[in-house]
This record gives C-alpha cells, structure tokens and sequence, in this order.
C-alpha cells in the first residue's frame, strides 16, 4: 500500500514541478525597462502598430519636425524638466560585432543619468562615446560599422554601459525618425501626474509609459529573443501540461487496478460502490493535494536554474530574471489535486461496478483487457489524429500544419494508449523470446505474463509510448523542417553565389552593395492607418524595370488594385503617398510591399541588406561584414540562428517529456512490483536461482519498454509521413523525411535504462523478502 501511494505521489510532484517551473518562467517573460530610461520616469511613444506577420514590432515613428514640435510642448508641462527625442540607429563597432548593434545621439545619455567614465562627450560628426568593454581609449581611432559602410571614428569618451553614442547632429542624420520622447520630471514632481498631462498633449498621436510599461522599449533583438523564450516557455509549458495528466492518470488508473482484490474485499463486506468511488477518490484528492505542494517547492527551486540555463542557450536576453508571481503558484497548487481525482475517476467507477466475487477472480487473471466503450474511444481519437494528419499533409501554411501536427500527435498518443491492451498480444508473438534454449522458461513466463496481463502490460508501457512519440514527432518535425526550407530556399534562388553578413552582424551595408555586381533586396517596415489602428507591413527595396519613383507592387491579397494610390509613414516619420503599378499573386513575394530601393534609402538610412545573389563569385572587400558562401550554404545558414534556437527549443520539450516519461516508467514498475511479488515467490520457491529471477524481471522490463517504444514509434512516422507532404505542399520540392536517430536513441536507452535499474530493484527485494519467508 505504502509503496503505491509513494508512487502516486512521485508522478504528481513532479508533474507539478513541470508546471510550476514552466509557469513560473512564463509570468516573468515581461518585457525589462532599458537601463537608458532609468532617469525618465514618464516615456512617450509613437502610436503602438499591429501585424500578424511581426511580433515585435516597433511603434510607427514621429519626423524629427513633429518630434521636435511634440518635445517642446511636453517639456512644458509642469513638473518636467526635459523631453529629450531618442533617435536609434544601427551601429556597432568592427571587431566587437557580438556586442551592441544600437546607436544613440549623446542626448539619450541623460535619460539614463549616464555619466562619463573617461573623456568627453562627442560634440561633431566623426566623434563617438562607446562602452568600456570595447576596450578603447580617448583619443583612439575606431570602425563602426553603419548602413553606409564602415567609418573611422575618434573616441573621445568611455560610458559604463555597453552603448554607443554620436553628436545629437549626426544621430538625426542616422535616424531622421523618433519612435520615442523621454521625460525628465522636477524634483518632487508626480509621475501620475505628469503622465495624465503627457496624454492630454498626445491624444490618439502616441502612448504614454510609465513604470513597467516602459519595457516596450527594450532593443528589438532582446523582444525577439524574448518572444521567442515565450514561445519556448509556452510549448514547455503545454507539453508539461499534457504529460503530467497522461502519466498521472495512467499512473492512478495503475495504481487502482492493483488495488482489485482489496476493493473487492470492501465491496464483500458491504460497502457500496459510492463508498468505493468515495475512498479511492478521497486518497487521490490527498495524495494530490501533497504531490502538489512538494511539486511547488521543486519546481520554485527550479526555475531560476533553468532561467540561467535559457539565458545561456539564448533563448531569453540578458536582463531576464525569475520573478515570483501569485498565479502560477495557485495554478501549481491545483494541478496535483485535479489531475489526480481526474486520473483516479475513472478506473474508481469501473472497480466500484464490479460484483465483489468477480473483483476477487479479475485480482488474479484479467477477465477482458478490452471493453466496448474502450474500443469506442480509442477508435475516435485515432480517426481524430488521423483526420489531424491528413490536415497537415494537404495544408500549404507553415503555422497552421504546425499546430495540425500537434495535435494529430496528441490524439493518436491518447488513441493508442487506450487501445494498447489490445496491441500488447501481436507485439508480444512477434518477439522471439528464447523459450526452446537453456533458461527458456524465463523467456515463456515472460511472454506468457505479458499475454495474460495485457492491460497491465499496457499501463506500463504507456510512458514508454508517450516519451517515444514525442521525442520522434518533435525532433524528425524540427529536422525535416528544416532541411525541407533549405531545399526550397537552394531551389528558388537563381543563382551560383551569395554575399552574406559575417557572423555577429545583422546585415549588409551600402558599401558592400556597391561593391559587387549582384542585386540584393533591402527591407524596412512602413505603416499604415486601418481604421482606428496603426498597422506595420514589410517592405523591400529592389532595383526593378518600371518600379520608380513613388510606384509600388502589392500582393493580390492586399485587395488594392493597379492605379489606385494610399499614404504610408516610413521609418523616417514621413508620410508618403504610393501608387499601386502590379499586383502579384500571394506568395510570390517576400514581403507585402515591394518599392524602389532608393525609397527605402531615403527614408530608412539604417535599412539593411540581407544577401546578395550573385551569378559568379567575387571578392568583396576586407573589413566591411561580408563574406561569400555557394547558395548551397546561404540556404542552410539563412536561418541558422532561427534553426539552432528552435533545436534548442525541440532539445527542451524533449527532456520534459523524456526525462518525465523515463521516470514514469521506473516509477510504475516499482509500484507493480508490489503486485508481482506473489509471482515472484512462486518462482523463487520452485527452484529458480537467483540470476533466473533477476532475468526474468529484466527481460520483462525490456519487454514493456518495447512495446511502448513501438507503439510510440509507429504513431510519431504516420505524424511525420504526413508533415513531410504538407512540407513538399509548402516549398513545392520532394522533402526527404529526417529523423535524428541519437535523439531517438537517447530517449529509449534511457527508458530502457530506469526500467532496468528498477527491475534489478525489484528483483533484489522479491528475493530478500523470500529468503525471508524460507527461513
């Protein structure tokens, strides 16, 4: 007995560990207020823009007219001492390319009280104030690499932080737009205040930020990284979800079974099958409620150490820190008790409907592994998946099969463990025990055992299916994903060679385009007024015969036709009026607008180029971010950072579920082994040694880790058959199915490997306990 509740309360403590961790991490994902707008309590920004397509995307820009015009009136204000613009533009010093890629004007300095280290501040084009870890003196020459080009620059002084800034001059030449204005408030003056005074000046025209708020500002390459630790945390956090009430309803459901005889025995001596229901409902909303608070102190000891870990792998910025919230720790405190009655409900109904003589006969031999209603619901959830998988083989959008495949996942895992029972016979004749060589018996008693306890069999290996399924379904997704895009980027471009940026630098500057012969797009982002709200479009200049001057090519399903004319606001804050000169079908371009390049140019002097596609190789100049690489190599690399964080990502989910699933099977063979023992004795007491025992118990651990292992296997290949059609629908090429076989491997030895160490467990104390009773 006490054996069974400790191994119901291990699946819930950890299960809840999971979730406690992941949310945990998930409620302090906001988003960090810059150290740069530390001294300016009150921040106005530009008019907050929406798009499915950008996650982060910045706030629609003000002219340096209409910033300048805004400043003069919110410095007015009483209680402000100053409203200084933030312009912020690429750039990053030559030989630190890891570091920052922002610029900022000298002005910027006073929103967060940034004193001089060392120097003076730079006061004409041509000086910087860069931070100390550049390692650069005043006085010294530097490179700093813009969207023009490299540039020498004279440091004439050091800050502490790891910033640049140039004279307020050249930073407005740089960034002729404002995305925001700080406020620098009087001594004793009200925050509150100044910022109801700050909305009544703005209006509709910007978002006023205070407090937390503010952290809409942090760098966009921190918002990335953090948007993508969400979707990281997010996926932890389902998956663990789902793991934690598979294996902790398998577990209970377990863990009621072996508990037949003693609830027949209940029911023998009068008790009513609402009593049964009661007890057994009872101990798991207990053992839930323990499970539950061990699970929350694991998982809050946790979750900093995993914070550290994200941050080092990359997938959140630096400034991120855990952060103890009251949600998740009340989402936490419920799983264990919900999880558990939701586990114990069903298998409590089925033995409370059992007649006590026949509880006691089905306590020895299981009378019919599968019932009608149980092949009803597994037949549903595997026509689900299925439906799910043909979803995902016929979609052509990369989301949407994502989330198909999922779910098809979910479904066919749930489907096949429900009818596994059913499944353990076939498998279990289709292995070639040894039952005709020296220690044959072993192998038959292990076949036999397997044949007769099917759902048993079958309770066992569900972890075992569930960790194999997934580990299978994520990594091969991930895998062939990525070779898939690869393939299609290699066969869309049309040409031999590309010029891309070297590592640790976002993109190719204009002295790089005009130094080879090829043609490259250079995109920004412009925005548009829908309605009430200010929407953000991705835009590409490109030279192109007939797009010049304000003309512009939309996708059909913008709805705009040829001739017709609308405003957009560029990254300088000037609103520009466009006319439409070809409408392309959807998915023929890159992006939603697609303009002249000098337009970009002109009105985002930071915009740059991404590659270059080049028809033959050619040199390209020493010192500028560029490199050569065959196309080949570009498609493998164009999204490699993208492509590295997801297998981390993939890397994550896999040892939630895996490392989960690993223990959920050692956990549920120790818990049978209380049930076992009886058999174990009897083989014991008619001449077994004790390498025989140890045998059979290993071999039966094998067995059950098998099962689930070919169970969860074939349910991951029909899920990745049909995400390699949907993928072939997507980039219209063959895509060759990938699947990292060490993951695989991995997963199941280390399945295999627990359930060993528990059968060894298991054997070792079933022969103490006889030798004990032989005495």
């Amino acid at each position: 007995m006490l054996r069974r509740v400790i191994g119901a309360f291990v699946a819930v403590a950890i299960g809840v560990a999971l979730v406690a961790a992941a949310t945990l991490l998930l409620a302090s994902g906001q988003a960090k207020v810059p150290d740069r707008f530390a001294a300016a309590p009150v921040v106005v920004a530009g008019p907050e823009a929406s798009t499915p397509g950008i996650p982060f995307p910045p706030a629609r820009p003000w002219s340096s007219a209409d910033a300048a015009a805004l400043s003069a009136r919110l410095a007015a204000l009483p209680g402000v001492a100053e409203a200084v613009p933030d312009r912020t533009f690429y750039a990053q010093v030559s030989g630190h390319e890891q570091d920052t890629v922002e610029g900022h004007g000298w002005s910027s300095a006073r929103l967060g009280d940034l004193k001089l280290t060392a120097g003076a501040p730079p006061a004409r084009p041509g000086e910087v104030v860069v931070g100390e870890r550049v390692g650069a003196e005043p006085g010294t020459a530097i490179t700093l690499l813009t969207a023009s080009g490299p540039q020498r620059y004279l440091v004439t002084g050091v800050v502490a932080a790891p910033l640049i800034f140039v004279a307020d001059d050249v930073a407005a030449e740089l960034a002729p737009g404002v995305r925001a204005i700080g406020l620098r408030l009087e001594s004793g003056a009200g925050t509150d205040r100044v910022a109801a005074g700050a909305r009544d000046v703005v209006g509709m025209g910007g978002r006023v930020l205070t407090g937390d708020g503010r952290g809409a500002l942090e760098p966009r390459a921190d918002a990335r990284l953090r948007w993508i630790g969400m979707q990281v945390l997010t996926g932890t956090a389902a998956l663990g979800g789902f793991v934690t009430v598979f294996v902790v309803a398998s577990t209970f459901a377990f863990t009621v079974g072996q508990r037949r005889r003693e609830l027949g025995l209940f029911r023998a001596i009068g008790a009513t099958p609402g009593q049964v229901r009661r007890m057994v409902l009872g101990e798991a909303l207990a053992v839930g409620a323990i499970g539950s608070v061990a699970g929350l102190l694991a998982g809050a000891a946790l979750a900093p150490v995993v914070g550290r870990i994200l941050v080092g792998a990359r997938l959140e910025p630096a400034t991120f820190e855990v952060r103890f919230e009251v949600w998740p720790v009340l989402v936490s405190l419920a799983v264990g008790p919900v999880v558990a009655v939701l586990g114990a409900w069903s298998a409590a109904r089925r033995a409370a409907r059992v007649r006590p003589l026949e509880a006691l006969r089905e306590a020895a031999v299981e009378q019919r592994p599968m019932g009608w209603a149980r092949w009803m619901l597994g037949g549903v959830l595997l026509a689900v998946g299925i439906a799910l998988a043909i979803g995902t083989a016929a979609t052509d959008d990369v989301q949407n099969g994502a989330t198909f495949a999922l779910y098809s996942a979910m479904a066919l895992v749930t489907g096949m463990t429900v009818l596994a029972p059913a499944a353990v016979p076939p498998i279990v004749r289709l292995c070639r025990l040894p039952v005709r060589t020296k220690g044959g018996a072993v192998g038959l008693l292990v076949r036999e055992s397997a044949l007769t306890a099917a759902r048993r069999t079958a309770s066992t290996a569900a972890p075992v299916l569930l960790t194999v399924a997934f580990a299978v379904l994520v990594a091969g997704m991930v895998r062939t994903s990525t070779e898939a895009y690869a393939a299609g980027r290699a066969a869309d471009a049309d040409a031999g060679w590309t010029v891309v940026p070297q590592d640790g630098v976002p993109g190719l500057g204009e002295a790089v385009v005009a130094a080879v012969p090829g043609r490259g797009l250079l995109p920004t982002t412009a925005y548009v007024d829908v309605g009430n709200k200010v929407e953000a479009r991705s835009v590409a200049g490109v030279d192109r015969p007939g797009l010049t001057g304000d003309g512009v090519v939309v996708l059909a399903g913008s709805g705009r036709r040829v001739g017709e004319t609308f405003p957009v606001v560029f990254a300088d804050g000037a609103q520009v009026t466009l006319r439409v000169t070809a409408v392309e079908p959807d998915g023929s371009l890159p992006v939603e607008f697609l303009v002249a390049r000098d337009v970009v140019r002109r009105h985002d002097p930071s915009a740059l180029t991404p590659a270059i596609q080049l028809a033959e190789r050619v040199g390209v100049p020493a010192g500028v971010g560029a490199r050569v690489v065959d196309v080949a190599t570009w498609a493998a690399e164009a999204d490699a950072e993208e492509d590295r964080l997801v297998w981390v990502f993939t890397l994550l989910l896999i040892g939630v579920s895996a490392g989960y699933g690993a223990i959920a099977v050692a956990n549920t063979l120790l818990m049978a082994a209380a049930g076992r023992a009886p058999d174990l004795r009897v083989l014991r007491l008619t001449g077994a040694t004790r390498r025989q025992v140890t045998g059979f118990v290993l071999a039966e651990s094998s067995l059950v880790v098998l099962i689930g292992a070919v169970l969860g296997g074939a349910v991951a290949f029909g899920a990745l058959l049909s995400i390699r059609a949907g993928l072939s629908e997507q980039v219209g090429a063959p895509v060759a199915l990938v699947v990292p076989w060490p993951v695989v491997a991995g997963v199941v030895g280390l399945c295999l490997l627990l359930a060993m160490l528990a059968g060894v467990a298991t054997s070792r104390r079933a022969w103490v306990d006889t030798n004990r009773l032989t005495s």
